[in-house]
């Protein structure tokens, strides 16, 4: 992380009292040690680190003031939602204000001829289904922590969810937002319209990990309730053998409301957790839901039957009921909790692999599983390649915490490796910061980072994250200039 700014740090008095200028309700900046202590690290608890002050406005018009003397006084900001990131994108600095969102946490607007709802970013993703459900409508990306999760933090990171397969990440339910530069400007970008004309900012905001701006409003879209919904546990003995029945699946044209793989380790956890009658006697399991028209869903669940028993299923079972199918997902989004009753530490990758490479990434985490000697359980989104490999260790004995952090870097490699991508839905953060290099060529970060220094040019909003290293505006835009020279001899120059 950068080095703490010493004359920020000196300023710290005179930072808290104009915050306090600012946001002037009780409990507003927070400032005493015990009390910062909740915000040291999101998710990703390996990482820790307090902040220099705590700051929750409660509206727009306080944001943009405290953006604003930010920018004026070259105090860095770190932006937060609920703080259940995985990548680490909500670690604090020792000489940032770390803005938490999470008074902004009301519904605004349903509007259901335009089927989109306007709503704060600190309401959790579950709250936007709670507020529209009564009607029949729900909103589709539904990550694992979506009873605590923001919304604000699903478009910083783009997340997915378990239904992503067949409706998409948050860049493809989100229409419009609001969002507070570090000048201090308020801007609109998007709305309930279909579609809005000019550049796609809203597409380079949607998981842009906070390094743009902040987001004070957010307007999504929402679906109907599909009429019928089921699902399918299906069992096989090897991992192999289900990995290449997600192939057939999808080969076949049937897109799922969700298709999701556990491994052998994973299985156990979670049954013994949850209790959802997940069998104990495979080594793979297919959770697969099938939605759309009664008819149509009777229809796909014979065609997935088949293709599982050709691909050598050795257990299949079909929801019978509302509650059956949710006891079916209640085991898979749980998982992660899961996990944490056997290990007493792990962390949560995150790399997407195409679906046609995914036995040979199985097979290849196993052979680093010895290699590292830490075991690691498997769960992810089998349908559209996004895996979630948990590394089980004990930060309490010497030299684990390393051990998984690079068993978790060989995971990304891999992925990278075989066509794939470091990140799916959780971002970059700092996890994976330094392993930008092996998917991006200098060039193209560097033309990333023009991006960024567009909207933040003293890079002020949270600064560590993504790049492994920030340049200067003066120094990329030099370059960019001599390298368009060099390639381009014959264009004129005026």
């Amino acid at each position: 992380m950068p080095e703490p700014d010493q004359s920020t740090l000196a300023r710290r008095k005179d930072i808290i009292a104009a915050m306090r200028n600012i946001v002037p309700n009780d409990g507003g900046v927070i400032v005493d040690e015990d009390r910062l202590r909740p915000y040291e690290c999101d998710g990703l608890m390996a990482y820790r680190q307090l902040p220099m002050i705590v700051v929750l406005p409660e509206n727009t018009g306080q944001v943009a003031a405290i953006l604003k003397y930010c920018h004026t006084h070259k105090i860095r900001v770190v932006p937060r939602g609920a703080g259940t990131g995985l990548s680490g994108g909500a670690l604090p600095m020792a000489d940032a204000i770390t803005i938490s969102m999470m008074k902004f946490n009301r519904v605004l607007d349903i509007d259901w001829d335009n089927r989109a709802v306007v709503v704060q970013p600190g309401v959790t993703n579950l709250g936007i289904t709670r507020a529209v459900e009564h009607k029949g409508f729900y909103y589709a990306p539904d990550p694992s922590s979506q009873i605590a999760c923001s919304i604000g933090g699903n478009i910083a990171e783009n997340s997915g969810g378990v239904h992503s397969l067949k409706y998409g990440l948050t860049t493809n339910n989100v229409l419009g937002v609001e969002m507070v530069t570090i000048e201090g400007e308020i801007l609109r970008i998007g709305g309930k319209g279909l579609d809005q004309s000019g550049y796609d900012l809203l597409g380079v905001i949607t998981g842009s990990e906070g390094l743009l701006g902040i987001v004070t409003e957010v307007t999504v879209r929402i679906l109907r309730k599909p009429e019928t919904a089921r699902a399918l546990l299906l069992g096989f003995n090897s991992s192999e053998e289900g990995g290449n029945c997600v192939a057939r699946i999808i080969a076949d044209g049937i897109i799922p409301g969700g298709l999701e793989m556990m491994d052998a380790p994973a299985i156990k956890a979670t049954e013994d957790f949850v209790h959802a009658g997940y069998p104990l006697d495979v080594e793979a399991l297919l959770l697969v839901e099938l939605d759309g028209p009664k008819v149509e869903v009777d229809y796909l669940i014979e065609r997935v039957g088949a293709i599982a028993s050709e691909c050598g299923a050795v257990y299949s079972r079909i929801s019978e009921s509302e509650d059956e199918r949710l006891l079916f997902w209640s085991g898979r989004k749980n998982a992660f909790p899961a996990i944490g009753r056997i290990s007493p530490d792990y962390i949560c990758m995150d790399g997407t692999i195409p679906r046609r490479r995914l036995v040979e990434v199985l097979t290849g985490m196993q052979v680093l599983s010895q290699r590292h000697g830490l075991r690691v359980a498997n769960v992810f989104h089998a349908g559209d390649g996004n895996l979630h490999p948990l590394i089980m260790f004990d930060a309490n004995q010497p030299g684990e915490l390393e051990r998984a952090e690079a068993f978790g870097a060989d995971i990304l490699k891999l992925c990278v490796e075989v066509g794939g991508v470091l990140s799916g839905e959780h971002g970059i953060g700092v996890e994976k910061r330094d392993l930008m290099p092996e998917m991006f060529t200098e060039d193209d970060m560097k033309h990333q980072e023009r991006l960024k220094l567009a909207f933040d040019e003293d890079e002020l909003l949270n600064p560590g994250k993504v790049f492994p290293t920030l340049h200067g505006c003066g120094e990329l835009k030099t370059l960019h200039a001599r390298e368009v020279a060099n390639k381009f001899p014959d264009i004129p120059r005026f």
